[in-house]
Parts: structure tokens; sequence; C-alpha cells
């Protein structure tokens, strides 16, 4: 697996000398991130790829939006299993994953904010 990694306002970093992530748990950890990022609907090769908003917004969506979110992270290239799983909603509506996912690569924990 290789990724170019990303810097931390999540746009890909360039140069002479490119890094890339090459399989290793942060290349699987940057994949989950970037599906996650991506609903369904946005992509115009296929809109069915993507987080279905309709399972993860609204009130009492709890149940249909973590599996939801632990079906894409499952489907993730390169994860194994998840090891741990949970979400929160802020008061100012933000929606958080922290999750720890056992990949090919080894163990990598990831959070993410939208």
């Amino acid at each position: 697996m290789r990724y170019r990694q990303q810097s931390p306002d999540g746009d890909y970093v360039f140069g002479s000398n490119p890094p890339f992530l090459i399989d290793s748990p942060a290349g699987v950890a940057q994949a989950i991130k970037t599906r996650m990022s991506l609903f369904a609907g946005d992509w115009f090769l296929d809109s069915r790829v993507g987080l279905d908003l309709a399972k993860i917004l609204g009130t009492n969506t709890q149940t249909t939006r973590d599996l939801e979110v632990k079906r894409r992270i499952s489907a993730t290239p390169g994860v194994r299993n998840l090891i741990s799983y949970s979400s929160q909603v802020s008061p100012d509506r933000r929606f958080t994953v922290n999750a720890t996912v056992d990949t090919i690569y080894g163990p990598v924990t990831i959070q993410e904010t939208f």
C-alpha cells in the first residue's frame, strides 16, 4: 500500500522528494480518514461510494451512524478488524470518531472530527 502523505491541513505534500506512506499503519490510517471524508454522491464515477448521510445526520441516529462509519472503516483496504470504536457528538454539532484498528501492518489509532 502506498499513499502520498498529507499535511496537517489535509493537502497532499509535494516536492522533489515527496514523502509517501508505504506499507505502514499510518498509510492505512490515512486511507480510512480519506474514505470517511467521502460522502455518498460526491464521487462522479460512482455515486454509491461513500458514507450515507441519511444514516448519519439527524437526531436519534447513533445506531445507524456508528454502523455506517464502522462499515466504512472495516471495508478499507489493509484493515483486518476494528479493535475499539467510540463516537461523540459535541454540543456544537461536531462528530468525533475514535477507533483503534488492526491493520495488516500493525495497530493504529484514529481520531477524526467532522
